[in-house]
């Protein structure tokens, strides 16, 4: 593995990180802003979203950006001309949504739920919503230790989950509606907090870890693969570039959620060369 290299800084936290039409797609929390950087470095700020955080994007199959605007429970959708309009309202299933994923089929995974970190309630066990392409949303999975990242396998047969306070990614079989069965631990990850994750064509997994400020990659049964260590914290990893083999690491310093507003902007985007391409979804 490479020694990791910044691409971007002076971000607040980077997360939700995507590669996309030739540039990695983020969200900026703390700022409602979606960017995009080339691998130059040279970036926009693509969108506005008018909320606080958690918010999270990923596509549907035909193009149109998805954004989970987490603390109104609400799925956005960017149409063509920019503005954000309501994709599905997902008060009626639970408060706040945190990650979202879509599959091959255009259904739409997101999690959260379960309680406010936010505002610093206790924990409770989250939830997973899946929406799916007419619309409609419902419920497909509950005690969720934190849900985080989430990712899909290539034949749209696996959905894999980073339950944080759980230390494991989690995995389900998904059927042809949407629903989701059979749970399973997919790897036990011992001391490792996931946050983001991401997949790669040797069917190993990598995701980010905040309190031990590393991205790692493991295969199921939590096998440790490779390790990269950063100064801060990682919340998020994306798999893109050229050929997919570059790891983009979405790091900052993590000061509690009481110092998140801040001056200080220490969010970066990392990236070092990986073993294996970017496979599945996102």
């Amino acid at each position: 593995m490479s020694e990791p290299q910044t691409l971007l800084t002076g971000l607040v936290i980077g997360e939700s990180p995507r590669w996309h039409d030739g540039r990695l797609w983020f969200s900026n929390w703390g700022t409602q802003e979606i960017v995009a950087v080339d691998l130059n470095g040279t970036s926009e700020v693509v969108a506005r979203v008018p909320t606080t955080l958690p918010f999270s994007i990923d596509w549907l199959p035909d193009g149109r950006l998805l954004v989970i605007s987490g603390p109104e429970a609400l799925l956005l959708r960017r149409e063509a001309g920019g503005a954000l309009a309501t994709h599905a309202d997902l008060n009626g299933i639970d408060h706040g949504f945190n990650e979202i994923v879509v599959d091959g089929r255009g259904n739409a995974y997101v999690n959260g739920g379960g309680f406010d970190l936010m505002a610093g309630e206790p924990f409770s066990p989250g939830i997973i919503a899946v929406i799916t392409p007419d619309g409609s949303a419902r419920q497909v999975a509950d005690g969720i230790a934190f849900g985080n990242g989430m990712a899909v396998t290539p034949d749209n047969s696996t959905l894999i989950v980073a339950e944080s306070y759980g230390k494991r990614l989690s995995a389900f079989d998904i059927a042809a509606d949407g629903s989701l069965s059979n749970r399973r631990v997919w790897a036990d990850l011992g001391d490792g907090v996931p946050d983001g994750i991401c997949l790669d064509a040797e069917g190993a997994a990598w995701y980010a870890d905040v309190p031990n400020k590393r991205c790692a990659r493991v295969r199921e049964g939590g096998e440790v693969l490779q390790t990269i260590d950063a100064d801060r914290g990682c919340f998020a990893c994306m798999l893109g570039g050229g050929d997919g083999r570059t790891l983009f690491m979405m790091a900052a310093e993590w000061r509690g959620i009481d110092h998140m507003a801040d001056a200080e902007r220490t969010g970066q985007v990392l990236m070092a060369e990986a073993p294996a391409p970017g496979a599945g979804w996102p």
